[in-house]
């Protein structure tokens, strides 16, 4: 039994070959693709990456030493490491990598001697709440905002509308009358 690619046609077989080559150097070109374009034509979707506990210097300006453990992950959250070597010790680590915004990294260690915090490890970079949002924000300003409700002085100027005599469904004589809503007894 013969092949049928040994009999295919010459303009089919040279289409595969084709192909083949197109896929091969399309695959070679993905491994070193490290920028925001593929092939200077194509931006393909990258997925956000969010991991760990959110922590902003309002947060943790609330944590004190002397909380109990407790306290501590009811107001920073459950650390995302923690370990039976270093029972003592609780990491709090942020990571984000979101397309159009630069990656950001931090750690925050809790320190414990029992179940009373000693202290609280922050990176000199801890943002406030509002430059968090600022340094995620990948939207682009659109100028201001528009402007949702009138001031007084805009009210005051707008016309009067006209009063009419009659309502405007009598005035182009509709007359309606509906069934009542319950039989008759």
């Amino acid at each position: 039994m013969r092949s049928n690619m040994c009999t295919a046609p010459p303009a089919r077989l040279s289409l595969l070959a084709l192909i083949g080559a197109t896929v091969a150097l399309l695959s070679a070109c993905a491994g070193s693709i490290s920028g925001e374009k593929v092939l200077g034509v194509v931006s393909p979707y990258r997925v956000d990456i969010v991991q760990g506990n959110v922590l902003t210097k309002e947060l943790t300006a609330r944590v004190k030493p002397g909380m109990s453990r407790a306290q501590v992950r009811d107001l920073l959250g459950s650390p995302l490491l923690t370990d039976i070597f270093h029972a003592d010790r609780w990491d709090y680590v942020f990571t984000i990598r979101r397309q159009g915004a630069a990656p950001q990294k931090r750690q925050v260690v809790a320190l414990f001697e029992g179940d009373v915090l000693k202290s609280l490890d922050l990176p000199n970079d801890l943002p406030s709440e509002n430059e968090f949002v600022s340094a995620i924000n990948t939207r682009e300003s659109r100028g201001a905002a528009p402007k949702l409700a009138l001031s007084a002085e805009e009210i005051k100027a707008l016309p009067v509308p006209a009063k009419t005599a009659t309502p405007a469904a009598e005035a182009i004589g509709v007359q309606r009358s509906y069934p009542p809503l319950e039989p008759k007894p």
